[in-house]
Formats: structure tokens, sequence, C-alpha cells
């Protein structure tokens, strides 16, 4: 995209479409932990009733920066929360945050 001549405006997206709960699954599951024990629903933030499905179309930045997505989003999911993670272990031994332990 940087290295284009022209600015152009451009989709980065992987195609797929994942719910909040199976996020949730994934990264509490990661760490050992059952999301339904720390997750509460709010009415007042879901998506208007006109939205019902979302997918991002990258087949412009596939076709003009030959892009293409590289990791799943599972191990996504994992990086995220290895960061995560880290920062939070960094941030205790700092006494900057709340205890955490890793269950996994």
């Amino acid at each position: 995209m940087l290295q284009k001549a022209q600015a152009d405006d451009y989709v980065i997206a992987t195609g797929e479409a994942h719910s909040v709960r199976e996020l949730c699954e994934l990264a509490f599951g990661h760490v050992g932990l059952d999301y339904r024990q720390f997750v509460e629903k709010d009415p007042r933030y879901y998506r208007p009733t006109e939205v019902d499905y979302l997918l991002g179309d990258a087949s412009k930045a596939r076709a003009k920066l030959g892009w293409a997505p590289r990791t799943p989003f599972r191990e996504l999911v994992r990086l995220m929360m290895d960061a995560d993670m880290a920062l939070a272990e960094r941030e205790q031994r700092a006494g900057a945050g709340p205890a955490v332990s890793r269950h996994s």
C-alpha cells in the first residue's frame, strides 16, 4: 500500500466471519478459563438490526497488491492473548497491575 505511486483505499480482511462468542471461547480457553464466567451480554451494545452479516472483502487488495491473509483466526487469537499475557506479567512485576496467573 505504502509503496504505491497513488494512494487508494483497501480492505484488509480474511474473508471469514467469526462471532464475538467464538473469539471469547478461543481467548479465554487459551488461558484455561470459561468465558461464560467472566463475560456478560448487554443488549445496549448489540448491532443495529439492519446489519445482518459482516464480512470483509479484500479482493481489491489481493488483485492490486498481491496481498493475502497468512495468519488463521485461531493463531491470531493465540498471538494476541500471548502478547496480552506477557504485558500483564511485565506490569505485575513492575507493580503496576493486578496479579495474573496463566491456567494453561
